[in-house]
């Protein structure tokens, strides 16, 4: 179904045209529709899948069709830097349509901000805790509120935002249209949705739990205090277009950059230490291809949209499967294809059997040619299961055709 089909008003489906889109995701053609109608939203789609526009487009669209001052929209979002993001498609689209955007985070100051908001912005982006402090404050007014957003819920409520979610809800208009979306819907987010939504249309794309198609997975076994030396060699071993590396801490995130930049390498740093204009710079530096190798914790794991990112390495194993679903996701954005590369210490093998049950596919486990093991890793052949041994096969042959450059 094209863009054309969706109810989409020709000055929005000139912003389309503009941005490139030439066929809806799944989760556009199905969300837009409803949306359109004023109809209240619960949507999950895997990471990657296209659902900002699914909220961003509609939502533009019954702004212009109904011009009046005030805030009309509300996105709230778990990160600054998916607030960024959101934010920057807004204001692309926005920017054919005069909308106006205002950003709310912390790490950045609040004069701003109210500026923004005063001189006129339709459309609010912004974190759960930064806007409760608005609130609090007086700083803004959201009677006229007529759609609000929970974007990456199931991250937000990770992150302990439920309480200032409410607190936000609890002073917005009853009479709205509510969107939600998250990478799962557990029961935590149904909980959420009954006190947000009324009467949602429902609408899944793909199972929750998968990864997005097209991402090759493997597991290197090696001790922790070699993972650093593996690392290297894997950077040096494998032809990598741009790579995110994800560790549990951020002391680890800074411990292997320094690594890496004594070895002559060039990484960025992203974790919660660093300031927003630094986190903001590394960013672009990496979105622009001037910085190839991002190291970051979990900070990076969703919302950060950056589609030339050919290799996620999970320098440590994620403690928890959803973690490792959105670490991943950071790869084969948009339906293309990337590789995921997991190292794993024996400590870790109880996590990495969790995130297996989770998603339903045993990895295929591998070694480097020519690292010098200090202890030799144990390569568990993939179990035979239903549906997952021929996908294992298949994606040991993506990796191993990878690394030797066939």
């Amino acid at each position: 179904m094209p863009f054309t089909k969706l109810g989409l008003h020709p000055d929005i489906l000139k912003v389309v045209k503009a941005m490139g889109f030439e066929q809806p995701t799944p989760i556009q053609a199905q969300t837009i529709p409803l949306a359109l109608k004023n109809i209240d939203v619960m949507g999950c789609a895997q990471t990657g899948s296209g659902k900002t526009a699914a909220f961003v487009l509609p939502i533009l669209q019954r702004l212009i069709t109904n011009r009046r001052p005030g805030l009309r929209a509300l996105v709230l979002v778990p990160t600054r830097e998916l607030a960024a993001q959101v934010s920057g498609v807004f204001q692309e689209c926005g920017h054919f349509l005069n909308i106006r955007v205002a950003t709310i985070i912390g790490g950045v100051g609040y004069h701003g901000q109210r500026q923004s908001v005063s001189q006129g912005a339709q459309v609010m982006v912004a974190t759960p805790g930064r806007l409760l402090d608005h609130l609090k404050q007086g700083n803004f007014r959201l009677e006229a509120l007529e759609h609000l957003v929970l974007d990456e819920a199931d991250r937000m409520l990770d992150m302990g935002f439920l309480p200032d979610i409410r607190a936000i809800i609890g002073r917005l208009p009853r009479e709205r249209q509510t969107m939600l979306f998250s990478a799962t819907l557990s029961s935590e987010i149904e909980r959420v949705a009954a006190f947000t939504l009324r009467h949602p249309q429902r609408v899944e794309v793909s199972a929750p739990t998968a990864p997005a198609e097209g991402i090759s997975q493997i597991v290197y076994p090696v001790t922790q205090d070699q993972k650093a030396d593996l690392t290297v060699a894997l950077l040096k071993a494998i032809q990598m277009r741009s790579v995110l590396i994800f560790c549990r801490t951020r002391h680890g995130a800074d411990r292997l950059a320094r690594r890496l930049s004594h070895l002559g390498f060039s990484p960025g740093v992203l974790h919660a230490s660093k300031t927003q204009g630094q986190r903001t710079s590394v960013m672009d530096d990496f979105r622009r291809g001037k910085v190839k190798i991002l190291v970051a914790t979990d900070i990076a794991a969703r919302g950060i949209d950056v589609r030339q990112i050919s290799h996620v390495i999970n320098y440590d194993v994620p403690r928890h499967p959803e973690d490792y679903v959105h670490r991943v996701g950071r790869t084969a954005r948009a339906y293309s294809v990337g590789d995921a590369i997991t190292l794993m210490d024996m400590n870790e093998l109880s996590f990495l059997k969790a995130i297996e049950r989770f998603i339903g596919v045993i990895f295929p486990r591998a070694m480097l040619p020519g690292f010098n093991y200090r202890i030799p890793p144990q390569l568990e052949p993939p179990k035979p299961q239903v549906g997952t041994i021929r996908s294992g096969r298949r994606m040991y042959a993506r990796s191993y055709k990878a690394l030797f450059g066939l």
